[in-house]
Formats: C-alpha cells, sequence, structure tokens
C-alpha cells in the first residue's frame, strides 16, 4: 500500500461512489475501480462494499479510514515541517552573547528574529565571555555568538555588526562622578572591577590603562556585567565597559565617556563551514537588526564571497 492508493481509497470512501470520486481525483472511473482491487488484494480483505446505487465500507475499510486520514495529514505536516526545515525558517539554535550586549543589540536581535523567523527557537545563553563562545562553537554547544574579538580560532569566521565607545562606571557619591568625558589617567588611584584576565574587555583595559602610565588595581574580579554594576554601585571602585551597558541604569552608578580611546567590536560568529541555512537566516537577521540606519529589508547583509559557506 502506497500514499497514492491511501488517496485513491480515502475519496472512494468519502464520495461512498465511483464516478464522484474518480471526478474528484482528475481521472477514469476503471483505473480507479482497479486501483481499489489491487489494494484489497494486497491487504488480503473486502475494504467497500459495492451494490449498483453506492458503495459501504466493511468493518476493515472503516478502520482504514480512519487511520489514513490521520496518515495522509501527518504525511502532508511532515512535508511542510521538512521544507520548513530545509529553507531554515524554523529549528533551535543555540546562541552565545556576552554580558553587555545583553543591554545592547540583543533585545533588536531577538525582537527581529521573531518577526522575520517566527519558527526559530532560540537557545540564548547569556554572560559569556569570547574565549568560551569559542570553545562552544568549536565543539558544537554554540550555532553562533555575539562576542568582542579578536577570535584566536582560525576555525571560526565572524563579520563585526556594531561598534561602540567605551565608558567608565563610577560610583554616583564618586568625585568623578561628573559630567563629560573622562580621561584614562584620571581613573590611576581608583580600584577596579574588572571581568576574569581571559576577557578581551580585561586585556582592552588593562592596555589603556599602561598606555595612560600606570597598571590598573584590580580590586574585584567577577563574572557578569550585572554584578561588576552591582560592585560599582556599592562604592567597590569603577569599571570599564562598552557604552551599551547604558541602557541598564541602576540606583549609584554613574557612567562617563572615556576620551580618546577606540570603540570596541561587537561580532557574529560561526563555526566556518556549518552548513545551516536556518543559521543562514539568522546571520541575516542579526546584521540586520544591527544595522544603522537599518538596512532595506530586500538587501542582503552578505555579498556573495562574504556569505559563511555555508553558514
Amino acid at each position: 500500500m502506497d500514499i497514492r492508493q491511501l488517496n485513491y481509497f480515502i475519496a472512494v470512501a468519502e464520495e461512498r461512489h465511483f464516478g464522484r470520486a474518480a471526478k474528484r481525483l482528475h481521472m477514469a472511473q476503471p483505473p480507479l475501480s482497479q486501483q481499489i482491487r489491487q489494494l484489497e488484494e494486497q491487504l488480503g480483505v473486502r475494504l467497500l462494499n459495492r451494490t449498483t446505487r453506492r458503495v459501504d465500507l466493511t468493518a476493515a475499510g472503516q478502520l482504514l479510514l480512519d487511520r489514513g486520514r490521520q496518515i495522509i495529514n501527518d504525511v502532508a505536516t511532515l512535508q511542510a515541517d521538512v521544507y520548513q526545515v530545509g529553507r531554515g525558517a524554523t529549528g533551535v539554535l543555540r546562541v552565545g552573547f556576552s554580558g553587555s550586549a545583553t543591554y545592547g543589540v540583543m533585545p533588536r536581535i531577538v525582537r527581529q528574529a521573531k518577526q522575520v523567523l517566527p519558527g526559530l527557537s532560540l537557545s540564548l545563553h547569556g554572560e559569556m565571555l569570547t574565549p568560551f563562545m569559542e570553545a562552544g562553537l568549536r565543539d558544537g554547544t554554540l550555532d553562533a555568538a555575539l562576542l568582542r574579538p579578536p577570535v584566536v580560532s582560525p576555525d571560526i569566521d565572524y563579520r563585526t555588526v556594531t561598534r561602540e565607545p567605551l565608558v567608565a562606571a563610577i560610583p554616583s557619591l564618586s568625585a568623578l562622578a561628573g559630567v563629560g568625558p573622562v580621561a584614562m589617567n584620571e581613573l590611576q588611584d581608583q580600584d577596579f572591577i574588572a571581568y576574569g584576565p581571559e576577557s578581551v574587555l580585561h586585556r582592552t583595559t588593562s592596555d589603556l590603562c599602561r598606555e595612560a602610565g600606570f597598571q590598573p588595581r584590580i580590586a574585584q574580579v567577577v563574572g557578569e556585567t550585572s554584578t561588576m554594576l552591582a560592585f560599582v554601585a556599592a562604592g567597590g571602585g569603577v569599571a570599564v565597559m562598552p557604552s551599551s551597558v547604558q541602557a541598564f541604569q541602576l540606583e549609584g552608578v554613574a557612567y562617563r565617556e572615556i576620551e580618546n580611546v577606540p570603540d570596541v567590536e561587537l561580532a557574529v560568529a560561526w563555526l566556518r563551514g556549518h552548513q545551516s541555512a536556518l543559521l543562514q537566516n539568522f546571520l541575516d537577521v542579526v546584521i540586520s537588526a544591527t544595522a544603522d540606519p537599518p538596512e532595506p529589508a530586500a538587501s542582503a547583509p552578505f555579498s556573495n564571497d562574504e556569505r559563511p559557506s555555508h553558514p
């Protein structure tokens, strides 16, 4: 028994008439009758009781009609699901992102992904440092990552999506909690709250302090952006952070832009050679959501030679 025969049988069973069923199926009646006879021979049972006026179902025929309808529906659903997965419109993606991205681009990315790819389910892993996201991409526990370059692994491709200035998060009761930019050398007598030494921002902060002529005095090492800001609010020290964290307004924390320092980058990264239409569609969403000004919906975020392969 195949799907074609099952469709033939269902048409006859529902119409209770070979002529009407043949018309519904856009075929001649003799071949239809032959297919039903072959189906009965294959199953070894009578499915229909035929009279000159109508067709009635046997008990076996009624069972085949009930189960057959479900099978046809399941096959149609399977075909639709396979098509959606194949074109990258549905599925699950595991995405890691840095702590500061929580307050910057991630809300926009998630919002646009829900609009453009309603069948996409995002498994989000926040407050991750770049080395751990690289490891996750390599071992397959992450499909994509929003991280701070540089990227060490040659197996990972990435594209910068935003650049933002650095700010100093300062206890609001501090004399430094004024307005306008602050120079790095003004922070030399302050305790610093910092991410771990494996963090890109930790290395960036240390380099900027050395260039300003001093070694940062690390008073507290933390793993999460919100925890870092909580220590600042408590008067535990200052922190150098991307400007997007200013979206997180916490009583006791003042923000001042740091003058004459380079912007920091945020990039979307993926494992080179990772072939997934769903991942490609997500990368396009990331580029579109972070574009400033937004790119036209019809434009392709990646040129032919930039598109991951595939990626």
